[in-house]
């Protein structure tokens, strides 16, 4: 079978020409060669607007139709960096005029960029070059741009991160202003953020002072503002005797109402968006036509799911479930020379997120799906080379992905029974 470096080497035919740009945030540059690195015309440069654009498409039209050429072009294949989202325009830009568009990791960049000068001189035109015979050498992959449900998958479970990012930062805040002003608030309410009568006596009594002054009466008649039967007198009672002993400081305190006051509306209004998110994940992971053979696993949620879903976009694209696996990062990579032998651990080059989401599947699933729960404990306590938690958890990641990608594959549900192979079964039972 063909790997894949020789598979991309076939398509730099001597009637290709590759594009290599440098992707930047307003001011980008293109450097054009033939299949043998040799460089066609000269450089250009061009902003990141439609103008721009029009322009590098007119150079690119202009080099295929040089007549004096000694192989006529028919094939154009441009190179960038996928870091950050400044190349995004671009290449959606070009993919939709039917040029094909890869990508080149930035680390391969870095690291040959001294190869044709033997100089660690940096600059966006040589980088441009570097990219071109990276492209050349057939070392790109294809880069993915989800489309459709896929694309509204991938947006949603990035903004639910950067909210969830706010929520618990602000959290976080709130939780210090309590332990320097009320630090004995937790042994009433546990969780002072998370009931409603906690909340409401943190927007109108949120320091000893106060409840104190207010008393009983006062404070009960607070909590019914938010409440009716939950909390009682007793509650209170706790709140005044903890307020009588409290050791929080009593300086700022208008200003730290206030302060505190808005981090509640805007805790609020965070959960408001949470909620909508997650309803408009959960119809779109109904849309994909996935969601019952993926929520049929047990311990696996909605979010994590839609989640999954968009991070890995179609999972049809992929032809075997370890293609996933590497995505993640999740390949296994090791530093050996010689007599020198180093341990493996995962390489860690693919998405991080997809690499968060399938560790809080695994983490869920070791306590709630029975037959998780017995690989990670065979895999600790298994007398050759038993791992560790993380390792097992990373294992059990891997197994998730497999399971997944089989049900959507299969169009089935999960089955309990078919999860561990007879091999596997075989060894769990000699453990």
């Amino acid at each position: 079978m063909k790997n894949r470096t020789n598979q991309r080497l076939e398509e730099i035919t001597v009637n290709t020409l590759i594009v290599g740009v440098d992707v930047a945030k307003s001011l980008q540059w293109a450097r054009f060669v033939d299949y043998r690195g040799i460089e066609l015309g000269k450089t250009i440069s061009f902003r990141n607007d439609k103008n721009g654009f029009e322009t590098i498409v007119a150079k690119i039209n202009e080099i295929c139709n040089i007549k004096c050429l000694k192989n006529p072009i028919n094939k154009v294949i441009v190179g960038m960096e996928p870091t950050g989202h400044y190349w995004k325009t671009l290449a959606n830009y070009l993919m939709q005029r039917s040029y094909k568009v890869v990508g080149v990791n930035p680390y391969h960049t870095k690291k040959s960029k001294e190869l044709d000068d033997n100089s660690p001189t940096k600059c966006d035109k040589k980088d441009a070059i570097t990219i071109a015979r990276l492209v050349k050498d057939g070392r790109f992959f294809d880069p993915y741009l989800p489309q459709d449900v896929y694309a509204e998958l991938r947006v949603l479970s990035n903004a639910r991160i950067s909210v969830m990012k706010r929520n618990n930062a602000l959290k976080n805040t709130i939780i210090a202003v309590l332990d320097e002003y009320f630090p004995e608030i937790t042994s009433v309410f546990k969780n002072p953020l998370k009931g409603k009568a906690s909340r409401q006596v943190l927007r109108d009594c949120p320091f000893p002072k106060e409840i104190l002054k207010l008393g009983e009466i006062g404070v009960l008649a607070v909590i019914k503002k938010a409440v009716k039967k939950t909390v009682g007198i007793k509650k209170v009672k706790q709140l005044i005797a903890v307020a009588n002993d409290s050791i929080g400081v009593e300086y700022g305190q208008l200003s730290t109402k206030l302060k505190l006051v808005g981090m509640l509306d805007e805790l609020e209004l965070i959960e408001k968006q949470l909620e909508t998110l997650e309803k408009s994940m959960e119809e779109m992971l109904e849309t994909t036509g996935y969601a019952e053979q993926i929520l049929s696993i047990k311990g696996i949620g909605i979010v994590t799911a839609a989640t999954f879903i968009g991070e890995i976009g179609d999972p049809m694209r992929f032809s075997h479930a370890r293609q996933i696996s590497n995505l993640a990062g999740y390949n296994l990579a090791e530093d050996s020379s010689g007599k020198n032998k180093s341990g493996t651990a995962i390489s860690k080059r693919g998405r991080k997120q997809l690499r968060n989401v399938l560790y809080q599947m695994a983490f869920t699933m070791v306590g709630q799906n029975a037959e998780m729960k017995e690989l990670y404990n065979y895999l600790k306590t298994r007398k050759e080379n038993p791992l560790k938690k993380k390792q097992a958890l990373v294992v059990i990641s891997k197994k998730i992905i497999t399971v997944i990608y089989n049900l959507i594959r299969k169009q089935e549900t999960y089955k309990p029974e078919l999860v561990l192979g007879k091999v596997r079964k075989e060894m769990l039972i000699a453990a």
